[in-house]
Protein backbone atom coordinates (compact mmCIF):
# COMPACT_ATOMS: atom_id res chain seq x y z
CA UNK A 1 0.00 0.00 0.00
CA UNK A 2 0.67 3.58 -0.33
CA UNK A 3 0.33 5.83 2.36
CA UNK A 4 0.37 9.58 3.04
CA UNK A 5 0.62 10.75 6.12
CA UNK A 6 -0.98 14.30 7.42
CA UNK A 7 0.12 15.37 11.57
CA UNK A 8 1.89 17.89 12.78
CA UNK A 9 1.28 17.32 16.68
CA UNK A 10 1.88 15.09 19.14
CA UNK A 11 0.54 11.64 17.56
CA UNK A 12 2.14 11.98 14.32
CA UNK A 13 5.36 11.34 15.39
CA UNK A 14 5.30 7.66 16.61
CA UNK A 15 2.82 7.46 13.47
CA UNK A 16 5.48 8.25 11.20
CA UNK A 17 7.85 5.84 12.93
CA UNK A 18 5.26 2.98 12.62
CA UNK A 19 4.76 4.17 9.02
CA UNK A 20 8.58 4.20 7.96
CA UNK A 21 8.99 0.59 9.51
CA UNK A 22 6.05 -1.30 7.55
CA UNK A 23 8.61 -2.47 4.93
CA UNK A 24 5.43 -4.12 2.93
CA UNK A 25 3.94 -0.62 2.41
CA UNK A 26 5.82 2.99 0.99
CA UNK A 27 5.51 5.83 2.47
CA UNK A 28 5.04 8.50 -0.23
CA UNK A 29 5.28 11.84 1.63
CA UNK A 30 4.08 13.70 4.52
CA UNK A 31 2.07 16.93 5.43
CA UNK A 32 2.44 18.73 7.89
CA UNK A 33 2.21 22.21 9.15
CA UNK A 34 4.18 25.45 7.92
CA UNK A 35 7.11 26.72 9.53
CA UNK A 36 6.07 28.53 12.41
CA UNK A 37 8.08 31.90 14.80
CA UNK A 38 9.87 29.56 18.11
CA UNK A 39 11.98 30.32 20.82
CA UNK A 40 13.00 33.86 22.25
CA UNK A 41 14.16 35.37 19.21
CA UNK A 42 11.05 34.16 17.03
CA UNK A 43 13.26 32.47 14.35
CA UNK A 44 11.32 30.45 12.11
CA UNK A 45 10.93 26.71 13.26
CA UNK A 46 9.96 23.32 11.87
CA UNK A 47 7.14 20.68 13.59
CA UNK A 48 9.01 17.60 14.91
CA UNK A 49 6.96 16.07 12.56
CA UNK A 50 8.68 18.30 9.27
CA UNK A 51 12.25 17.48 11.28
CA UNK A 52 11.36 13.83 11.81
CA UNK A 53 10.51 13.57 7.76
CA UNK A 54 13.21 15.14 5.93
CA UNK A 55 15.62 13.32 8.14
CA UNK A 56 14.09 10.11 6.51
CA UNK A 57 14.37 11.59 3.47
CA UNK A 58 10.73 12.00 2.67
CA UNK A 59 9.04 14.55 0.44
CA UNK A 60 7.32 16.99 2.72
CA UNK A 61 4.40 19.58 2.15
CA UNK A 62 3.60 22.10 4.25
CA UNK A 63 0.67 23.90 2.36
CA UNK A 64 -1.18 26.98 5.02
CA UNK A 65 -4.69 25.41 2.93
CA UNK A 66 -4.41 21.51 2.37
CA UNK A 67 -7.81 21.73 0.63
CA UNK A 68 -6.12 24.06 -2.43
CA UNK A 69 -7.04 22.77 -5.32
CA UNK A 70 -2.87 22.91 -6.53
CA UNK A 71 -2.07 21.04 -3.51
CA UNK A 72 -4.68 18.31 -4.04
CA UNK A 73 -4.08 17.80 -7.70
CA UNK A 74 -0.02 17.39 -6.18
CA UNK A 75 -0.79 14.65 -3.75
CA UNK A 76 -3.18 13.12 -6.04
CA UNK A 77 -0.09 12.75 -8.34
CA UNK A 78 1.51 10.53 -5.58
CA UNK A 79 -1.39 7.71 -5.82
CA UNK A 80 -1.68 7.18 -1.98
CA UNK A 81 -3.58 3.99 -1.29
CA UNK A 82 -4.52 5.40 2.29
CA UNK A 83 -4.54 8.69 3.51
CA UNK A 84 -3.16 8.86 7.67
CA UNK A 85 -4.48 11.85 9.82
CA UNK A 86 -2.75 12.24 13.41
CA UNK A 87 -3.41 15.64 14.87
CA UNK A 88 -2.72 17.73 11.84
CA UNK A 89 -5.22 20.50 12.71
CA UNK A 90 -6.54 21.48 9.20
CA UNK A 91 -10.43 20.71 7.80
CA UNK A 92 -10.04 17.95 4.94
CA UNK A 93 -12.95 18.69 2.40
CA UNK A 94 -13.94 16.33 0.25
CA UNK A 95 -12.02 17.22 -2.62
CA UNK A 96 -8.97 15.73 -0.21
CA UNK A 97 -10.63 12.78 0.81
CA UNK A 98 -11.51 11.54 -2.38
CA UNK A 99 -7.52 11.06 -3.28
CA UNK A 100 -7.22 8.06 -1.61
CA UNK A 101 -7.67 5.04 -3.49
CA UNK A 102 -9.02 2.77 -0.05
CA UNK A 103 -9.27 4.96 2.67
CA UNK A 104 -8.27 8.05 4.85
CA UNK A 105 -8.38 7.52 8.45
CA UNK A 106 -7.35 9.29 11.60
CA UNK A 107 -6.12 8.34 14.52
CA UNK A 108 -7.83 10.27 17.34
CA UNK A 109 -6.96 10.39 21.04
CA UNK A 110 -10.30 9.66 23.21
CA UNK A 111 -12.51 7.27 23.13
CA UNK A 112 -15.22 8.38 20.17
CA UNK A 113 -18.33 9.30 20.48
CA UNK A 114 -16.61 10.87 23.41
CA UNK A 115 -14.57 14.41 23.10
CA UNK A 116 -14.29 14.72 19.44
CA UNK A 117 -12.55 18.04 18.83
CA UNK A 118 -9.54 19.72 19.00
CA UNK A 119 -7.96 19.41 22.53
CA UNK A 120 -9.57 15.53 23.58
CA UNK A 121 -6.57 15.17 25.73
CA UNK A 122 -6.66 18.00 27.87
CA UNK A 123 -10.89 18.12 28.11
CA UNK A 124 -11.11 14.70 29.50
CA UNK A 125 -8.55 15.25 32.23
CA UNK A 126 -10.21 18.95 32.80
CA UNK A 127 -13.68 17.14 33.13
CA UNK A 128 -12.60 14.50 35.65
CA UNK A 129 -12.25 11.63 33.60
CA UNK A 130 -10.69 8.23 34.73
CA UNK A 131 -9.73 6.80 31.53
CA UNK A 132 -9.57 7.87 28.07
CA UNK A 133 -7.67 6.19 25.27
CA UNK A 134 -7.47 6.46 21.32
CA UNK A 135 -9.26 5.42 18.11
CA UNK A 136 -8.43 5.20 14.71
CA UNK A 137 -11.80 5.56 12.27
CA UNK A 138 -12.74 6.87 8.80
CA UNK A 139 -12.47 10.48 8.34
CA UNK A 140 -15.51 12.17 7.32
CA UNK A 141 -16.41 15.32 6.03
CA UNK A 142 -18.08 15.73 9.61
CA UNK A 143 -15.95 16.43 12.79
CA UNK A 144 -14.29 13.07 14.02
CA UNK A 145 -17.99 10.94 13.24
CA UNK A 146 -16.34 8.41 10.84
CA UNK A 147 -17.17 4.81 11.70
CA UNK A 148 -14.24 3.37 13.68
CA UNK A 149 -11.44 0.33 13.06
CA UNK A 150 -9.82 -0.05 16.62
CA UNK A 151 -10.32 1.66 20.01
CA UNK A 152 -8.59 0.51 23.39
CA UNK A 153 -8.99 2.27 26.59
CA UNK A 154 -6.24 3.95 28.88
CA UNK A 155 -6.32 4.80 32.47
CA UNK A 156 -5.96 8.23 33.57
CA UNK A 157 -3.35 8.61 36.56
CA UNK A 158 -4.34 10.96 39.33
CA UNK A 159 -1.18 12.59 38.51
CA UNK A 160 -1.27 12.88 34.88
CA UNK A 161 -1.36 16.19 33.11
CA UNK A 162 -1.81 16.65 29.47
CA UNK A 163 1.86 17.01 29.00
CA UNK A 164 2.57 13.11 30.73
CA UNK A 165 -0.71 11.47 29.27
CA UNK A 166 -0.07 12.97 25.31
CA UNK A 167 2.54 10.97 24.89
CA UNK A 168 1.20 7.56 26.29
CA UNK A 169 -1.82 7.78 24.04
CA UNK A 170 0.47 8.93 20.83
CA UNK A 171 2.48 5.53 21.26
CA UNK A 172 -0.74 3.38 21.71
CA UNK A 173 -2.00 5.34 18.56
CA UNK A 174 1.14 4.35 16.71
CA UNK A 175 0.46 0.73 17.37
CA UNK A 176 -3.18 0.93 16.82
CA UNK A 177 -2.79 2.65 13.47
CA UNK A 178 -0.52 -0.75 12.44
CA UNK A 179 -3.34 -2.57 13.70
CA UNK A 180 -5.82 -0.63 11.47
CA UNK A 181 -3.80 -0.95 8.38
CA UNK A 182 -2.95 -4.56 8.57
CA UNK A 183 -6.92 -4.92 8.57
CA UNK A 184 -7.17 -2.71 5.90
CA UNK A 185 -4.51 -4.67 3.61
CA UNK A 186 -6.42 -7.98 4.46
CA UNK A 187 -9.86 -6.42 4.13
CA UNK A 188 -11.03 -7.16 7.26
CA UNK A 189 -10.98 -4.04 8.66
CA UNK A 190 -14.74 -3.34 10.52
CA UNK A 191 -16.58 -0.12 10.10
CA UNK A 192 -18.25 0.22 13.98
CA UNK A 193 -20.92 3.56 13.74
CA UNK A 194 -20.87 5.65 16.84
CA UNK A 195 -23.46 6.07 18.85
CA UNK A 196 -24.79 9.89 18.79
CA UNK A 197 -25.96 9.92 22.17
CA UNK A 198 -22.72 9.71 23.63
CA UNK A 199 -21.16 12.53 21.68
CA UNK A 200 -19.53 14.85 23.43
CA UNK A 201 -17.15 17.60 22.50
CA UNK A 202 -13.64 18.88 23.12
CA UNK A 203 -13.49 22.66 21.67
CA UNK A 204 -9.52 23.93 20.98
CA UNK A 205 -8.27 25.93 24.14
CA UNK A 206 -8.00 29.36 24.68
CA UNK A 207 -5.99 31.20 26.72
CA UNK A 208 -9.23 32.57 28.45
CA UNK A 209 -9.52 28.40 29.69
CA UNK A 210 -6.95 28.89 31.89
CA UNK A 211 -8.52 31.65 33.82
CA UNK A 212 -9.36 30.36 37.27
CA UNK A 213 -12.56 31.03 38.83
CA UNK A 214 -12.44 30.41 42.46
CA UNK A 215 -16.19 29.89 42.44
CA UNK A 216 -15.44 26.23 41.12
CA UNK A 217 -15.61 23.15 43.39
CA UNK A 218 -11.40 22.45 44.28
CA UNK A 219 -11.48 19.11 42.90
CA UNK A 220 -12.76 20.53 38.92
CA UNK A 221 -9.74 23.66 39.79
CA UNK A 222 -7.36 20.82 40.60
CA UNK A 223 -8.22 18.96 37.17
CA UNK A 224 -8.29 21.78 35.15
CA UNK A 225 -4.86 23.06 36.74
CA UNK A 226 -3.30 19.57 35.71
CA UNK A 227 -5.50 19.61 31.77
CA UNK A 228 -3.80 22.85 30.61
CA UNK A 229 -0.28 22.00 30.96
CA UNK A 230 1.99 23.25 29.16
CA UNK A 231 -0.84 25.37 27.83
CA UNK A 232 -2.34 27.58 28.25
CA UNK A 233 -1.78 27.11 31.89
CA UNK A 234 -3.96 28.29 34.56
CA UNK A 235 -3.60 31.72 36.00
CA UNK A 236 -4.90 33.95 38.69
CA UNK A 237 -3.62 37.27 40.07
CA UNK A 238 -2.45 38.11 43.86
CA UNK A 239 -3.20 40.15 45.52
CA UNK A 240 -7.31 40.56 43.81
CA UNK A 241 -7.23 43.20 41.73
CA UNK A 242 -3.51 44.50 41.31
CA UNK A 243 -2.87 42.51 38.21
CA UNK A 244 0.30 41.26 39.01
CA UNK A 245 -0.35 37.63 37.44
CA UNK A 246 0.58 34.15 39.17
CA UNK A 247 0.73 30.81 37.61
CA UNK A 248 -0.30 27.98 39.21
CA UNK A 249 1.25 24.51 38.47
CA UNK A 250 0.14 22.21 41.06
CA UNK A 251 -2.36 21.97 43.18
CA UNK A 252 -4.31 19.30 45.38
CA UNK A 253 -7.61 19.59 47.51
CA UNK A 254 -7.51 20.21 50.89
CA UNK A 255 -10.22 20.60 53.80
CA UNK A 256 -11.19 24.28 54.25
CA UNK A 257 -14.45 26.98 53.88
CA UNK A 258 -14.37 30.24 52.60
CA UNK A 259 -15.26 32.56 50.71
CA UNK A 260 -13.94 31.80 46.84
CA UNK A 261 -10.76 33.05 46.31
CA UNK A 262 -9.65 33.70 50.06
CA UNK A 263 -6.98 32.33 51.69
CA UNK A 264 -7.08 29.99 54.48
CA UNK A 265 -3.78 29.18 55.57
CA UNK A 266 -0.26 30.93 54.59
CA UNK A 267 2.51 29.58 56.54
CA UNK A 268 5.18 26.97 56.89
CA UNK A 269 2.99 24.28 55.83
CA UNK A 270 1.80 26.36 52.46
CA UNK A 271 -0.30 28.01 50.67
CA UNK A 272 -4.34 26.78 50.50
CA UNK A 273 -7.24 28.93 48.84
CA UNK A 274 -10.71 28.24 49.30
CA UNK A 275 -12.59 26.87 46.59
CA UNK A 276 -16.66 26.95 45.58
CA UNK A 277 -16.42 23.65 47.27
CA UNK A 278 -13.54 22.82 49.46
CA UNK A 279 -10.31 24.29 49.01
CA UNK A 280 -6.80 24.32 46.95
CA UNK A 281 -3.51 23.47 48.41
CA UNK A 282 -1.45 25.29 45.90
CA UNK A 283 1.96 23.39 45.54
CA UNK A 284 3.82 24.77 43.13
CA UNK A 285 3.35 28.37 41.66
CA UNK A 286 5.19 31.00 39.49
CA UNK A 287 4.70 34.85 40.09
CA UNK A 288 5.09 36.82 36.53
CA UNK A 289 8.46 37.24 35.60
CA UNK A 290 9.67 34.37 38.54
CA UNK A 291 10.57 30.86 38.30
CA UNK A 292 8.60 28.18 39.70
CA UNK A 293 8.41 28.19 44.02
CA UNK A 294 6.42 25.58 46.11
CA UNK A 295 3.74 27.02 48.23
CA UNK A 296 5.91 27.39 51.30
CA UNK A 297 8.17 29.26 49.48
CA UNK A 298 5.82 32.24 48.11
CA UNK A 299 4.95 32.37 51.33
CA UNK A 300 7.79 32.97 52.65
CA UNK A 301 9.00 35.44 49.70
CA UNK A 302 5.22 37.51 49.56
CA UNK A 303 3.99 37.27 52.85
CA UNK A 304 0.22 36.52 51.93
CA UNK A 305 -1.86 36.84 54.84
CA UNK A 306 -4.94 34.83 56.31
CA UNK A 307 -7.95 36.74 54.44
CA UNK A 308 -6.85 38.24 51.28
CA UNK A 309 -7.66 37.09 48.16
CA UNK A 310 -7.05 35.41 45.27
CA UNK A 311 -8.12 37.27 42.10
Amino acid sequence: MRILLLGSGALACPALRVLRARTADALVGVVTAPDRPGGRRLRMTACPVKALAESEGLPVWTPEKISDPSVVAELAARSPDVAVVAAYGQFLKPNLLAVPRVATINIHPSLLPKYRGAAPVAWAIARGETETGVTVLHVTPAMDAGDMIVQERVPIRDDDTAETLEPRLAELGAALLDRALDLLVSGRAPRIPQDPAGVTFAPKLTKEDGRIDWRWPAAELRNRVRAFQPWPGSRTEFPAGSGRGLRVLEASVAEGRGEPGEILRADAGGLVVAAGRDAVDLRVLQPEGRRPMSGTDFVNGRRPRRGERMG
